[in-house]
């Protein structure tokens, strides 16, 4: 059975470039084939002779010619091919995904708004895409309301460790096996400590009346040792299976997105899941916090599909 292939999204820009460098390194870490892919994107208006054409051949591309040379220039890189296709990018993106393992790409490609922290193509991939998603930022961002969230969440951060760490959220009363299987199976390939995030809401409140919100008296010490001991128990067949990795349990109460992007500095990766699918809203989605970590992380941020059952 062959191995699925690490798939990294290039445009020719600065970001995809480093997309690029992490997808190497992933595929190597997985002893996994790279498959280099570049979409481009014409207005059939602009270039009528692309109806006639086909699809660009890839050793005609300029931009795959720029991912060869970055790729021979590194030691022992894994079997690489390169495939160059024609399209909408936000709609060819995520189908790569279905014979990939892993798709990588940067935060924003080239014709993305400066004033934009994650580009259309990025977040149809990560919302769409039957694979895991990986979208590494650019180094140092720091953008608009990512002050707001580094600041909650360091606050209540715990001082980090040396070494490499992976970082990944656990929402204790609605667990996704699928993103902490991930979550494990990558720290273990890095040889990494993992972080686990568990955040609860404080103060927990009610409605007495219309428009009137009353505290719940109930004890914070006790809603987070429920929570711990609920993290623990989700965690412990994680641990069980991978014995060989070192997991801190972090549980705080306040906004997960905010503990998560806090988490993020330094970290070499976060890991969220995607958001299940409800009755009422079967269209593909990501939860708020899962838009949030894209959006300010410092680290690159893996987002984890559900079973294909709950997708």
């Amino acid at each position: 059975m062959s191995t699925l292939p690490v798939i990294a999204a290039v445009d020719g820009s600065d970001d995809s470039l480093r997309a690029l460098d992490w997808a190497l390194d992933a595929a190597r870490r997985r002893r996994a084939p790279l498959r280099v892919v570049h979409v481009r994107q014409y207005a059939a208006w602009a270039r009528p002779d692309v109806l006639t054409a086909g699809p660009p051949e890839p050793d005609q591309d300029s931009v795959l010619d720029e991912a060869r040379t970055r790729v021979a220039e590194i030691a022992d890189p894994p079997a690489t091919e390169y495939l160059a296709l024609e399209g909408a990018p936000p709609a060819l993106l995520p189908e790569l995904g279905s014979t990939a393992q892993l798709l990588v790409l940067g935060s924003r490609g080239r014709g993305g708004f400066a004033s934009l922290l994650l580009g259309s193509n990025g977040m149809a991939a990560a919302r769409d895409a039957e694979c895991p998603v990986v979208v590494v930022p650019r180094p140092g961002r720091d953008g608009g309301t990512s002050h707001a969230f580094r600041a909650v969440g360091e606050d209540s951060q715990p001082p980090a460790e040396p070494g490499p760490r992976v970082v990944v959220g656990l929402q204790a009363d609605s667990p996704d096996e699928t993103t902490l299987a991930f979550a494990f199976a990558e720290t273990a390939l890095r040889g990494a400590r993992l972080q686990v995030v568990s955040a609860y809401q404080w103060p927990l409140q009610t409605w007495a009346m219309p428009g009137e919100l009353v505290p719940v008296m109930i004890d914070q010490d006790a809603v987070e040792r429920e929570t711990r001991t609920l993290a623990e128990g989700f965690l412990a067949p994680h641990r069980e299976r991978h014995a060989e990795v070192r997991v801190d349990l972090h549980v705080a109460p306040g906004d997960a997105a905010g503990h998560l992007v806090g988490a993020s500095e330094d970290a070499e990766l976060v890991v969220v899941g995607r958001h299940r699918r409800r009755l009422l809203a079967p269209a593909r989605m990501m939860g708020s916090v899962t838009q949030a970590v894209l959006l300010h992380a410092a680290s690159p941020v893996a987002v984890v599909p559900p079973e294909p059952g709950n997708a």
